[in-house]
């Protein structure tokens, strides 16, 4: 069985996560192919019994490209088993990691034209060396104002890989079932 993943990020972590997916899944005995979302022009939906869209926040936003994509493949991603997943530094804390708890996803599925069967929320990095200067200075006044971390030299990976692994089995149980 295959699953396709697609992920629209940032900085790199939503590929990051991809990447662990589809690494897990592949432990589970399923092949996957992970594409940016913002490059996924011709996709061949026959050759996936499943997929899956990763995609991050920024200054409490998804890519518009995320939105664009689900409208345009409304159709094809209703066919098969869906899983969603959001990255943001707001899941840095346990109690923002659910898809009730977390702004952001609710707002997405609440408003989206896709109903995945699975989601989950996983907390992202934060890496300021790697921002430009504008975006440092307002990641950690966002951070200020949120108790994180602010000292613009370090990079924090927040990521909950054994979460990352759950998801992944889930993923696979459900399109086992589906199958």
């Amino acid at each position: 069985m295959k699953i396709l993943i697609l992920f629209s990020t940032r900085d790199g972590q939503t590929r990051e996560i991809a990447a662990s997916l589809a690494t897990e899944l592949k432990e589970l005995a399923f092949d996957a192919d992970i594409v940016n979302l913002h490059r996924a022009d011709n996709i061949d939906w026959s050759a996936y019994d499943g997929v899956v869209i990763g995609a991050s926040i920024r200054y409490g936003h998804f890519h518009a490209a995320l939105d664009s994509f689900v409208k345009k493949h409304q159709h094809s991603l209703a066919q098969r088993p869906g899983a969603f997943y959001s990255v943001n530094l707001v899941a840095r804390k346990p109690e923002k990691r659910t898809p009730q708890t977390n702004s952001y996803t609710r707002k997405f599925l609440l408003g989206s034209t896709w109903a995945p069967d699975l989601c989950a929320v996983f907390a992202g990095a934060l890496r300021y060396p790697r921002y430009s200067w504008y975006d440092r200075m307002m990641i950690r006044l966002i951070m200020k104002m949120t108790g994180g971390e602010t000292d613009t030299r370090k990079e924090v990976v927040y990521t909950d890989w054994q979460q990352v692994a759950h998801f992944a089995r889930e993923i696979a149980q459900l399109v086992r079932k589906q199958a």
